[in-house]
């Protein structure tokens, strides 16, 4: 991983963990209630919203596009820490401790980019985001499948590694989504200033 892609991913994951921590602070860790096909469909309704506004082009209500990756991220880690404590009974966990979890969780996911940009590249980084938006989505109804199956598979994967898959897949979509802006802005400055530069141009 490059280093501009590292600070990246790690200013993202940030701010998804800022958002998980408040979210704890003022529900608690009331998802612990959730069964992982329920965690399951939270994700696949936030995916399928996403590409609706992608498909119309335009939003009526609630979150933006970004926020809905977020969410993404944010769900697909408590299923993992739901995975790794399915033998504990607490609904109720501190959060000092979950918040432990959720790093130990984003870090694994963080060593498997590593792993996969070595023998890939930065691939991702020519994909469309409505092109990473339909691999969740594959993702999801692979995992749906696996669910239904009783978490029986003859050559996949687990369903933890569908999570860890969607979460840096929807950090792809987060940084080239901040890449896009970042260009428009500058964009826009230079359009900004080659005016001002026309008409200082038509003053003399």
């Amino acid at each position: 991983m490059t280093e501009k892609t590292l600070a990246q991913y790690r200013q993202i994951m940030v701010t998804c963990r800022q958002l998980f921590d408040q979210k704890n602070k003022d529900y608690g860790t009331s998802w612990r209630i959730l069964r992982l096909p329920s965690i399951t469909d939270q994700i696949y309704i936030k995916a399928q919203r996403i590409r609706t506004i992608q498909d119309k082009g335009s939003q009526m209500v609630g979150d933006d596009i970004a926020s809905e990756f977020i969410g993404i991220i944010n769900y697909s880690l408590m299923a993992l820490i739901q995975i790794q404590l399915r033998s504990d009974a607490r609904l109720e966990i501190p959060l000092r401790e979950v918040t432990e979890y959720y790093q130990k969780h984003s870090e694994v996911s963080q060593q498997l980019l590593n792993r996969k940009n070595h023998d890939y590249g930065e691939a991702w980084r020519v994909m469309r985001i409505t092109s990473i938006t339909d691999i969740i989505l594959m993702k999801l109804l692979r995992i749906k499948r696996i669910e239904d199956n009783q978490g029986k598979t003859l050559v996949s994967e687990g369903i933890d590694a569908g999570y860890k898959d969607m979460i840096n897949y929807s950090v792809f979509a987060l940084i080239l989504m901040m890449e896009q802006n970042q260009n428009q802005a500058g964009n826009s400055i230079n359009m900004q200033e080659q005016n001002a530069d026309k008409k200082l141009q038509e003053q003399k």
